[in-house]
C-alpha cells in the first residue's frame, strides 16, 4: 500500500530547514507532528521531600534541555544561588549552547561531550574529586546510573520531571498510513490512548533498538526501523520506504 500520510510522534520542527519537510515536498506526503509524551515540571514540594541539599554539589551532569531548564526551575524556587563555581557537564552542545539561556557562557566552567553519554563519561572521569548532581526525570536510561557506577564518582540522582502521557483522544478516529516512535514511552502513549488499538494496515516506524523493543512487546509489527548504517536518521528510512512502497 502507498504512503500518504504520516503522522510524527513529536512537536512540529522550529526550523525550516527540518528534513521532514523536504521529505513531503520530495514524496509528496502529508506529514502531521504530535507529542504523544509531553515533560511536567515535579512540584518544588515534592522534590524538597527527597532531602537532598543542592549546597553538598560542585558539578553538575545535564543530559538533555528539560534537565536545564527544570534544575534552574528548582533552584530559582528553592531560592539557591548557583555558584559560579560550579562545573557544567553537558551531553551535546546542543545542550551546553541551551545553557546559555541561564548562565553567562563564557564565565562559567562548561565541559561538552560529543553526544552520547559514555563520550561525556570520559570527561567526568578527569574530574572525579567533584560532587555530581544529575537532574532527571522519572524514566532514567539505565545506562547512564551504570556508567557513572563504573567511574567511581560521587553523584546524586534528583528527579525534577516526569514524563506523561498526552491526551490523544481526538485522533480516535483519524487514521494514517504511517506512525513514527522514538522511545518507549511514546508506544505506551498509543495503547494508554487507544487501548484496543489494532495495527491493520498502518505502518510502524521506530528509532532505536528500545522503541524497537516495546513496540515488539505490544505486538506491533516494525515496517521501519533506524538507525541502520544505510539510514542513520528517520527521514532516510521514511524515505527510503515511501520510495520502495510507492513505485508499485
Amino acid at each position: 500500500m502507498k504512503v500518504k500520510t504520516i503522522l510524527v510522534s513529536q512537536p512540529e520542527p522550529k526550523t525550516e530547514t527540518s528534513p521532514y519537510f523536504d521529505l513531503s515536498d520530495k514524496q509528496r506526503v502529508k506529514i502531521d507532528f504530535r507529542p504523544f509524551i509531553h515533560v511536567e515540571g515535579i512540584p518544588v514540594k515534592e522534590v524538597r521531600g527527597e532531602k537532598v541539599d543542592l549546597n553538598n554539589f560542585t558539578a553538575i551532569i545535564l543530559t538533555s534541555r528539560n534537565a536545564v531548564d527544570h534544575f534552574f526551575r528548582i533552584a530559582e524556587e528553592m531560592r539557591f544561588k548557583v555558584p559560579d563555581a560550579m562545573k557544567y557537564f553537558c551531553q551535546s552542545e546542543a545542550v551546553a549552547y541551551y545553557l546559555q539561556k541561564y548562565v553567562v557562557y563564557r564565565k562559567r566552567k562548561i565541559y561538552v561531550g560529543t553526544r552520547t553519554f559514555p563520550d561525556l563519561t570520559k570527561l567526568i572521569k578527569k574530574h572525579k574529586t567533584e560532587k555530581f548532581l544529575l537532574p532527571s526525570s522519572d524514566k532514567l536510561k539505565p545506562l547512564i546510573p551504570t556508567e557513572l557506577d563504573k567511574l567511581g564518582v560521587k553523584w546524586t540522582r534528583l528527579d525534577l520531571y516526569r514524563t506523561v502521557v498526552s491526551d490523544l483522544s481526538d485522533l480516535e478516529n483519524v487514521f494514517y498510513d504511517v506512525l513514527v516512535f522514538f522511545s518507549p514511552s511514546g508506544i505506551d502513549s498509543l495503547f494508554k490512548n487507544f487501548p484496543g488499538f489494532k495495527q491493520n494496515n498502518t505502518r510502524i516506524a521506530v528509532f532505536g533498538n528500545s522503541t524497537v523493543r516495546a513496540a515488539t512487546e505490544a505486538g506491533l509489527k516494525c515496517d521501519i526501523t533506524a538507525p541502520s548504517p544505510e539510514t542513520p536518521s528517520m527521514t532516510m528510512a521514511l524515505d527510503k520506504y515511501i520510495k520502495a512502497v510507492n513505485k508499485k
